[in-house]
């Protein structure tokens, strides 16, 4: 298999695609919008965005060195690609809009680095564990409540966990050591509006003005309008 990729440069002549081999190992981890860095040029390494992945490519001689993220999706870079023909600039360019504040300087180690924390999840299968209960091959009431708990709470933060079943970290080593279950490292979504109050504005009213262009324009069989007017006259 083939990527496609976009070099992240602002420079004009390099506003093209370049083909790269993806090799065997991070096949699986690649698809249209990952983050890629490729050989370019004689010895330098460069941050790439894949835009189109294909079968063969007779211009390949080089593979992708690795997959960085997949931080954006395939509709990001059709996006982006209909933004640089519609504005005369560079895919790349497009592309770099799209990422979250802190990952678009091509500097890793100055991007802003996910958060993440532990979650718990079942190992075994519910009937399996609840055999081993009624069996006394699992003893410990804490050990129990825990392990009930997670029947209908899988996937709980670790700190949760502990507080809601008044158990310790001990007990949760000590469960995911005889393969009960599994502690698994994951990735804190960033909300930025999480904890804010953020109140609905209500329609506003028409300008005299502004309700005959409204009507003009709705009753036309045009998809496209330019409307005219000095700055902050509310056009919009």
């Amino acid at each position: 298999m083939v990527a496609e990729v976009i070099i992240n440069t602002i420079a004009k002549e390099l506003n093209k695609t370049y083909d790269y081999i993806i090799p065997d190992s991070i096949l699986k981890d690649i698809k249209i919008g990952s983050r890629v860095f490729v050989p370019f040029g004689k010895t330098k390494n460069e941050e790439g965005f894949v835009i189109g992945i294909k079968e063969t490519s007779e211009f390949a001689n080089k593979e992708i060195i690795k997959v960085e993220d997949n931080i954006l999706t395939e509709e990001n870079i059709s996006l982006a690609k209909l933004m640089a023909r519609r504005y005369f600039c560079n895919i790349s360019d497009s592309i770099r809009l799209m990422l979250p504040p802190g990952n678009t300087t091509k500097n890793i180690k100055n991007r802003i680095k996910d958060k993440t924390a532990n979650f718990v999840y079942l190992k075994k299968n519910i009937e399996e564990i609840e055999f081993d209960i009624e069996e006394g091959i699992i003893k410990s009431d804490k050990q129990k409540r825990l392990l009930t708990f997670l029947f209908e709470n899988e996937g709980i933060h670790i700190l949760d966990l502990e507080i809601l079943t008044d158990t310790s970290r001990s007990i949760i080593k000590t469960l995911e050591k005889n393969g009960y279950i599994e502690i698994v490292e994951e990735k804190i979504n960033r909300n930025p509006f999480a904890h804010k109050n953020i109140k609905k504005d209500k329609p506003l009213k028409l300008t005299e003005e502004q309700q005959v262009a409204y009507d003009k324009i709705s009753s036309s069989n045009y998809k496209e309008f330019l409307i005219y007017g000095v700055t902050g006259s509310r056009k919009n």
